[in-house]
């Protein structure tokens, strides 16, 4: 199974950056800094008109857990649809049941929405209760690719369990390697464990154009600065695909 760099940008800017440094492919998102939201449409359709490789969606309606009410089910259906007819080449999501299963049922439904597009199960299979019968459901269900770190913080923390699911894939099912990941660790995952598909953020902090400066009132989470940007680092990005081309 040929080797993938694909990096998750929540910005036309980050999107460009990490096409020019050499991704393979784009996971578009809202929100990187809470792990990641369903993105916006005129954001996907800038994305699509600046960035001529494979953009894959993510499909989160909310922050939080995988376990989603009917009417955010719904929601995460019609956006599949919505972002196949604007040309998404792939969409992530993923649902889980209480007790931490895979919710077959609506992984199902998300698969036969999603149709020729590509579909990665993304990591809510990190907080699954059983990886490996994940996997082979995953297999069962025609999903395209797991994205995961073996279960850990990130991904070189993981990388027994990480080196047991490659093994247990057997090529059926990519299994794309996030978290934490930068030229580094995708030296080191390469060589221990075979690894060949890698997700990354390789993200920077830029300091807000703004002079003003109200820092009385916080507009998000608690400890976020309302004056820090992240974006796409594009020399991070480069490192990991020279680490990549030395895969070759």
């Amino acid at each position: 199974m040929e080797g993938k760099l694909e990096v998750c940008v929540d910005s036309v800017e980050s999107a460009v950056i990490a096409k020019e440094a050499g991704a393979d492919r784009l996971e578009v998102c809202a929100n990187l800094v809470i792990g990641g939201t369903t993105p916006g449409v005129s954001q996907f359709r800038q994305i699509r008109k600046a960035c001529g490789i494979g953009l894959h969606v993510l499909v989160r309606p909310r922050f939080g857990d995988f376990l989603y009410t009917d009417a955010e089910f719904q929601m995460m259906e019609e956006d599949i649809q919505m972002f196949g007819d604007l040309g998404a080449d792939g969409v992530v999501a993923g649902c889980l049941t209480p007790d931490g299963g895979l919710d077959l049922g609506r992984m199902e439904r998300l698969r036969e929405c999603a149709g020729p597009m590509h579909l990665t199960l993304h990591r809510a299979f990190d907080v699954c209760r059983d990886p490996y019968q994940a996997l082979e459901e995953a297999v069962s269900l025609g999903i395209d690719a797991i994205l995961t770190s073996g279960q850990a913080p990130v991904c070189t923390e993981g990388e027994d369990t990480l080196k047991k699911l490659i093994a247990q894939a057997r090529e059926r099912i990519e299994v794309l390697v996030g978290s934490g990941v930068n030229a580094e660790a995708i030296r080191r995952l390469a060589e221990s464990i075979h690894a060949s598909s890698f997700h990354m953020s390789g993200k920077c902090e830029l300091d807000s154009g703004m002079v003003y400066r109200n820092r009385r009132v916080n507009m998000g989470l608690p400890g976020l600065s309302e004056f820090t940007i992240l974006r796409t680092d594009k020399e991070e990005v480069q490192k990991a695909r020279s680490a990549m081309d030395a895969l070759q």
